[in-house]
């Protein structure tokens, strides 16, 4: 299956309906949590070298991935991987992969490091074959240094 990866503009509750109700199915609240946000104005990834990114398969979102300065830092060189997600269909085929790997690419001159939290052995194994390694921190499990 091919996905064609876009930034993702404008209001993202009217193409994650999809992304939102799996997820919930599968008892993951980010990406709903993601559309509540980005609603109420609290995270529209739009601060500076922000970004967030859409896999589209035809007319449909089946996946998404983000990039924001880390909330749970004091350095805004420091980036956070957020809400990556993938409908079920769509996994194992390089999605996630190339969300991720799009998220790197923004990420790289703005941000010295990149951290994330996963909970999941899959997406900890693709974040590591990405690079990061494991570093298991008060809000993050996983981080990528991008300078030296």
């Amino acid at each position: 299956m091919r996905a064609v990866i876009e930034r993702l503009s404008g209001e993202p509750a009217d193409r994650l309906g999809a992304l939102v109700a799996e997820s919930e199915r599968q008892g993951y609240r980010f990406v709903r949590r993601l559309v509540d946000e980005w609603s109420s104005g609290a995270n529209r990834f739009d601060r500076p070298g922000e970004v967030l990114f859409a896999a589209r398969a035809g007319d449909d979102v089946v996946g998404v991935c983000g990039l924001n300065v880390d909330p749970h830092a004091d350095d805004s060189r420091l980036g956070r991987v957020r809400h990556l997600y993938v409908l079920a269909p769509y996994r194992h085929v390089g999605i996630g992969e190339h969300l991720v790997a799009d998220v790197i690419e923004a990420a790289r001159g703005r941000f010295a490091r990149l951290h994330l939290r996963t909970t999941s052995a899959p997406a900890a194994r693709l974040y590591e074959r990405l690079g990061f390694r494991p570093r298991p921190g008060r809000h993050h499990s996983h981080v990528l240094d991008l300078e030296g």
